[in-house]
C-alpha cells in the first residue's frame, strides 16, 4: 500500500494562484521513481479527470484546461510531487487527488484535498 499525503488546497478568488504538494513517506526513493505521479481532480457532481502527470525523468503530460497554467514537478529525493497552479478560475473547483501509477492503473490515491475558486 502507498501512502499520499496532500496539502496545500484553500479558497481563493479568481485569477489566484494555489500549490498543492503531495508526499509519500513511506516510499524508498527507488521505488518512488517507479511510479507515474499525477493531479486529479473531481468537480462537483462529476467524473474524477486526469490534470496533469509526471514521470520520474521530468516527462509532463497536461490536460488541455491546464495547459499554461498548472505546472506539475516532483522531486524523487524527496518523495514529492507539486501542482503549482496560476490564473485560476471558478471552474477549476474541485477536490484535487495525488496519484501514483504503477504498472496497471488506478494505482494509489490519496485522500484528497479541496480547491474552491470564488470571489
Amino acid at each position: 500500500q502507498v501512502r499520499l499525503v496532500e496539502s496545500g488546497g484553500g479558497l481563493v478568488q479568481p485569477g489566484g494562484s494555489l500549490r498543492l504538494s503531495c508526499a509519500a513517506p513511506r516510499l524508498i526513493t527507488s521505488v518512488f521513481n517507479q511510479y507515474i505521479m499525477g493531479w486529479y481532480r473531481q468537480p462537483p457532481g462529476k467524473q474524477r479527470e486526469l490534470v496533469a502527470d509526471v514521470t520520474y525523468n521530468g516527462r509532463t503530460n497536461y490536460a488541455t484546461s491546464a495547459k499554461g497554467r498548472f505546472t506539475i514537478s516532483r522531486d524523487n529525493s524527496k518523495k514529492t510531487v507539486r501542482l503549482q497552479m496560476n490564473d485560476l478560475k471558478p471552474e477549476d473547483t474541485a477536490v484535487y487527488f495525488c496519484n501514483a501509477l504503477g504498472d496497471q492503473p488506478p494505482g494509489y490515491w490519496g485522500q484528497g484535498t479541496p480547491v474552491t475558486v470564488s470571489s
